[in-house]
């Protein structure tokens, strides 16, 4: 069983292309084109599932159109149409030999020192110059600034961060 603290988001599957069982993958990475790996990870009613593909091409900078394996028309794709789709992440990391990225912090739990379990990183947000964990948790969604200065520890065997979070931070 694939588990989500194992994998990291890499886009969604949006439509059918063609006649021929191709479906449109919106990434935010494509890290399937820069690491030698034959399946992608859907997630179909909370359930996470490996698809082999036979092949790939890039229809533009951020859509790739994939053709999977025993799927074989536009009708016997139609339940992925929406399917979120993730990568292993040990595989990514093994590429990336030893560079820790953003997409690494994804899965590990959060924990303050004067607050406790704050939740898991669900996402990071790296869009702006301010870097954000998006995490979830007992009390919704927060979003924590990704600060050097913040965090005191990183157990990556347990793949838990310590934060020291100002104080009134968690009341925004």
């Amino acid at each position: 069983m694939i588990r989500e603290s194992e994998v990291f988001k890499i886009g969604v599957i949006t439509k059918t292309h063609g006649v021929n069982g191709e479906v449109a993958f919106l990434f935010t990475d494509d890290v399937f084109d820069r690491v030698d790996c034959d399946y992608l990870i859907c997630k179909l009613d909370g359930i996470l599932v490996p698809f082999f593909f036979e092949e790939y091409r890039f229809k533009n900078d951020n859509t790739a159109l994939f053709k999977f394996q025993r799927l074989d028309s536009a009708e016997s794709v139609q339940f992925l149409l929406g399917a979120e789709v993730y990568f292993p992440l040990k595989l990514a990391e093994q590429a990336e030999e030893g560079e820790i990225t953003w997409r690494y912090f994804i899965g590990m739990t959060v924990k303050d020192v004067h607050a406790g379990i704050l939740g898991k990183i669900e996402e990071v947000d790296d869009s702006t110059v301010n870097t954000l964990f998006q995490v979830e948790g007992p009390k919704g969604e927060l979003l924590i600034p990704a600060q050097e200065d913040f965090i005191q520890d990183i157990d990556h065997k347990k793949r838990e961060i310590l934060v020291n979070l100002p104080e009134g931070l968690l009341d925004l």
